[in-house]
């Protein structure tokens, strides 16, 4: 008995040692063994997400801006101009944002454009820039449901550079409006529109900057920027947070090529509301008005006149009779406060003394010298801009 133990322990041996040998050299022979023939090969998938019904597998995260695009994009529309008249862009060649927009055209050619807008409300109001239609006779909306619909335009406010349109056509999407004030750099917002006429596009991005003015592009400024890629033809549309609702209207670009280059700017929502409810309702924009010429006040310009301030604006001049000189503000004065907003520079001046009520007084805080006087002045309305058609749109109007 014992001697077959031993004979069976060495025969196991030799057969594995063999296995092992086998397996190191030609593994190919093992796979062609009878017993491997009918074994089922492991395959490994990865879970499946259930997008339609909004599921998300744990293991497997998705960044997804879909529902987003679904809520906001309906409500997105292509703005196509064309104006029968050619003489009356004629002298705007020279003019860099024309050429910008509209590309190079001969004087003797029909003018035309694409841009892009923001359904606002069911009834048909139609949100766009004011550059978009500007001097424009037709006017087409093109939804992205196929249906067409000529424009009107409802009144425009070449300012903040918005307008608002007009259309007849029933079951309209509406954009959400959502809260700009709320944003915060670095929060995730999608560009919606028709760049270069290639059909609704969405681009992804952050807001990079709050709040920027004496860019030269608007007397009013306040953009938010944005690296979401925003080219020519997506003037008009809609920037738009991760949940789709509106955040404000792309409005220009930094640019030397004409491409995106990471830098583009859009109107905050919070400004949009207010001008389109103003047109809506009135057909302009009503803004206070003190008739000042400001400047902003440097470190030589204090320096220069003692003063023992910083921030401000400085007022180089006043209207004779204006708001402003019946209320006793005089050159030299540099201006800390109105109402209750601090001005540090011409642009915060700007926005302060526009949103004054016109014929109601307002408390001014001025630094005169070695002394801060309050001074209460009447604003009077905002005249309305005069747009010299041989100045560029870069140049801001420095007198308020």
């Amino acid at each position: 008995m014992r001697k077959l133990w031993m004979i069976f322990s060495q025969a196991v041996t030799v057969f594995v040692a063999g296995l092992f040998v086998v397996s190191t050299l030609k593994p190919e022979w093992l796979q062609s063994m009878p017993w491997r023939q009918h074994q089922p090969a492991t395959v490994i998938t990865a879970p499946v997400v259930n997008r339609s019904a909004g599921g998300v597998a744990a293991t497997t995260p998705v960044l997804s801006f879909s529902e987003a695009t679904k809520r906001a994009a309906p409500a997105v529309v292509s703005v196509v101009t064309s104006s029968k008249a050619a003489s009356r862009r004629g002298s705007r060649q020279s003019d860099p944002w024309f050429r910008y927009f509209f590309g190079e055209q001969g004087n003797n050619q029909p003018q035309s454009g694409i841009g892009s807008g923001v359904i606002v409300s069911s009834n048909g109001y139609v949100l766009t820039n004011n550059h978009v239609v500007e001097r424009m006779d037709d006017i087409e909306v093109m939804l992205t449901d196929g249906r067409k619909a000529r424009a009107k335009v409802i009144g425009s406010d070449p300012e903040t550079d918005l307008a608002v349109l007009k259309i007849e056509l029933d079951r309209l999407p509406a954009i959400t409006f959502g809260n700009s004030d709320t944003l915060q750099v670095g929060d995730a917002v999608l560009a919606i529109g028709n760049p270069f006429g290639v059909g609704q596009t969405v681009t992804a991005g952050i807001v990079s900057a709050l709040g920027r003015n004496q860019l030269g592009i608007n007397t009013f400024e306040n953009f938010i920027q944005t690296d979401a890629a925003i080219n020519p033809g997506n003037s008009g549309g809609a920037l738009v947070d991760s949940s789709g609702s509106l955040m404000g209207i792309n409005s220009a670009i930094y640019s030397r090529s004409g491409g995106s280059l990471g830098i583009g700017f859009a109107i905050p929502v919070s400004t949009a509301q207010h001008v389109l409810e103003s047109l809506i309702r009135d057909g302009q924009v009503t803004r206070g008005w003190i008739g000042v010429e400001p400047r902003d006040l440097t470190a030589e310009i204090a320096e220069t006149f003692n003063l023992p301030l910083k921030d401000g604006v400085l007022i180089t001049g006043v209207l004779q009779n204006g708001p402003a000189a019946q209320g006793g503000v005089h050159p030299g004065d540099v201006v800390v406060q109105i109402a209750q907003t601090p001005v540090a520079n011409t642009s915060q001046l700007l926005n302060a003394v526009a949103s004054l009520k016109p014929g109601e007084p307002a408390r001014i805080t001025v630094q005169r010298g070695g002394k801060v006087l309050a001074l209460d002045v009447v604003a009077a309305q905002r005249p309305k801009a005069s747009r010299n058609s041989e100045v560029s749109r870069q140049e801001v109007p420095q007198e308020e």
